[in-house]
């Protein structure tokens, strides 16, 4: 098993990892932030980094295996989904959220699945996909650091930097939320020819 692949199995063992660390019963606070929290950011970006060298390093070393082309984009979904189910269980996330982005990773790995069937061609990640991923994670990253629920900013009743990081992380949650839509609405352009 090649080096790439090594990291995306590595990118979703840490996810039971991260889901694991709220049950420690971990106390300590850095800064008015629950350690808890900080760890599982610090796993989320250990994850985060290794999504994006596993792809660069597969590419680089003439690597791509049709078992990294299967598992890369499953372990995103899964590391993703993990992040933000974790965050509505904190209240820090409405629930609708990761909803529409399971469904936008339903029907996308869907399409997939019957085009790739049908010998049918591969749409390429188009700039609402890559503005989904970038936002995403960022959005997550600083979602855990947030000591306040999402939206919290528009409600007066926050102040200073708690106001600040709260605005960054509901607005970026909100492009991440366009952006998955319109990535989704380009694949099922994409899959005319094939619905007919």
């Amino acid at each position: 098993m090649n080096l790439p692949n090594k990291l995306t199995i590595f990118r979703m063992i840490l996810v039971p990892i991260m889901v694991i660390i709220p049950f420690l019963g971990i106390k300590t606070e850095i800064l008015g932030i629950p350690l808890t929290y900080i760890i599982i950011d610090l796993i989320f970006i250990i994850a985060s980094i290794t999504d994006k060298l596993d792809g660069y390093l597969a590419r680089k070393n003439n690597q791509v295996t049709t078992f990294g082309k299967f598992l890369d984009p499953l372990a995103d979904k899964i590391l993703v989904l993990a992040a933000m189910i974790m965050l509505v269980e904190m209240a820090k996330l409405p629930a609708w959220i990761p909803i529409i982005v399971l469904a936008r990773e339903f029907i996308v790995s869907g399409y997939r699945l019957v085009s790739v069937e049908k010998g049918g061609k591969v749409i390429a990640a188009s700039k609402w996909g890559k503005l989904k991923t970038v936002t995403q994670m960022f959005a997550i990253i600083l979602a855990f650091l947030d000591l306040h629920a999402f939206g919290d900013c528009f409600t007066g009743t926050l102040q200073g930097g708690d106001f600040v990081l709260n605005f960054i992380v509901t607005i970026m949650m909100i492009i991440q939320v366009i952006a998955t839509i319109f990535s989704g609405v380009d694949y099922l352009k994409g899959a005319k020819e094939l619905i007919k």
